[in-house]
């Protein structure tokens, strides 16, 4: 095979192999010969004496790269960071200089291009809208379910993809195009890339390369979208359009529809015109709390309230006063905790025939699965969390809902403590229910207290009554733990 080579800035070559593998609005991409990376070329011939976007992507490439120790002029802290990141973007490596201007990087992982499937599925990237909407996950349940994973994975990958763009907004950047073409997900694993790194918006250095993607594409940017580049009252992607994206995907990989699409059709002679209307000036939540107009024709949909609450309002907030007024809508960084507490209130469907597998159990009057409406097949124990306060008071701290094998981790038994990137996974303790109860098993925990007052040695149990409390460790930050247990 007859290889080329292209010329990075800092004057190393590498070689590629001159067959495209694709062709986008933007770039021609093409493999290196051990497939590993792939060389992308501009299509606009100016690119590359643009001196601003030059100075861009030099910026991205190093001080704002999270892949990067900041040691060798990246922005990771650690090399424990740099290694999440690495998992959670597609980061450019290397600018080429000849024979065109262009990008080096790291070609998707594995797990994001299909493993099975008729040709036309098999070896395509996931692109989110493979798995959104009706027509597209029916063509996957047939000829291809083994990808479409359980809803878990599906909740697993929208954390990730939150704590992607915190990483970019929290370090003054912006995507300028989230949607599902530029964040690849796998439901088989519950992981998400974000891929298209080199139109992030930096700060004061270049204004954004597209507007975005139809459907996620914020109302204020949609809405002024007919007035010059130049004019001030134009609306321009940034981190708080990111925002409206965010919770758009989100939305739509957990309850598969889109947030603003019902039953309302706005009054424009084309249906490009409906679109421009109904995504942009007179957008019009589907769940609106006060305005009925646009809910959906079917006669069942899952709402967003069946998410629970911490994750319903913050929907509320994205689509109803969000879509009027960006500086309403919730931060990537609320979209993080919100699904990370609501993590602990996830439970599995023992129904073998439920195709969503796991569903928030947020209603514990009624706790039944959201997505078949089968009960629990055993009692379930919550665990009501609480962790003392300044004047000695134990304050409401979260709650975890009991499933068989559930694992309790260092930001279950002490507070101040929480899931990021760098916490501790050891597990501290398990649940498990054995000869007709609930026991929760001490793993590591060297201190936990069982309902008299008497430490519960390593190895040992406590039994998961009702009303009974417990401590997971002695020392100021060890919290305490309230037994309910409801039956369905």
């Amino acid at each position: 095979m007859k290889l080329e080579k292209a010329t990075l800035k800092n004057g190393a070559t590498i070689e590629f192999v001159p067959e495209m593998i694709g062709d986008g609005a933007m770039k021609e991409v093409y493999f290196t010969p051990d497939r590993k990376s792939v060389v992308c070329f501009y299509k606009d011939t100016t690119t590359g004496s643009d001196p601003l976007r030059a100075q861009r992507l030099e910026n991205i490439l190093g001080k704002y790269n999270p892949t990067i120790l900041r040691s060798q002029g990246g922005a990771a802290a650690n090399e424990q960071d740099a290694e999440y990141f690495r998992d959670l973007f597609c980061w450019p490596s290397a600018i080429v200089t000849h024979p065109r201007f262009g990008l080096v990087t790291p070609t998707y992982p594995e797990n994001f291009f299909f493993a099975s499937g008729p040709d036309f599925i098999k070896g395509k990237d996931k692109n989110g809208m493979r798995f959104i909407g009706k027509k597209n996950r029916a063509l996957l349940e047939k000829f291809a379910p083994s990808e479409l994973g359980t809803w878990l994975n599906y909740f697993s990958f929208c954390v990730q993809m939150a704590r992607a763009v915190a990483r970019l907004h929290n370090a003054g950047l912006a995507h300028s195009d989230l949607s599902p073409n530029n964040v690849l997900v796998d439901p088989t694993q519950g992981r998400a890339i974000v891929i298209d790194i080199d139109s992030l918006v930096v700060p004061q250095l270049f204004p954004p390369d597209v507007a975005g993607t139809k459907g996620y594409i914020a109302p204020e940017v949609l809405s002024s979208l007919c007035l010059p580049l130049n004019d001030p009252k134009r609306k321009h992607p940034n981190a708080r359009t990111d925002e409206h994206a965010l919770a758009v995907l989100i939305y739509q990989y957990l309850l598969r529809r889109h947030p603003l699409e019902g039953k309302r059709i706005p009054p424009g002679n084309t249906a490009e015109e409906q679109d421009l209307l109904a995504f942009g000036s007179q957008a019009i939540f589907s769940e609106n709390p006060r305005d009925a107009s646009n809910r959906p024709e079917e006669a069942k949909y899952i709402p967003c309230s069946s998410l629970g609450p911490g994750i319903s309002e913050l929907f509320n907030r994205a689509f109803v006063d969000g879509l009027k007024d960006c500086n309403k809508r919730p931060t990537a960084n609320e979209w993080v905790k919100a699904l990370v507490k609501t993590w602990d209130q996830l439970y599995p469907c023992h129904n073998s025939r439920c195709t969503a597998k796991w569903y928030v159990l947020h209603n514990l009057k009624s706790p039944n699965c959201t997505f078949c409406g089968s009960k629990p097949a055993l009692p379930v124990p919550v665990l009501k969390l609480r962790s003392e306060g300044l004047a000695g008071q134990w304050l409401p701290d979260g709650q975890v809902c009991v499933y068989h094998n559930l694992q309790i981790f260092r930001w279950h038994a002490y507070a101040r403590q929480f899931p990021g990137p760098a916490a501790d996974k050891t597990p501290m303790a398990y649940c498990i229910w054995h000869q007709g109860q609930w026991l929760l098993v001490n793993q590591n925990l060297p201190s936990l207290t069982s309902p008299n007052g008497s430490r519960v040695p390593i190895g040992q149990a406590i039994a998961l009554k009702h009303g009974l409390t417990f401590r997971f460790g002695s020392d100021q930050n060890g919290r305490l733990a309230e037994v309910e247990i409801f039956s369905s």
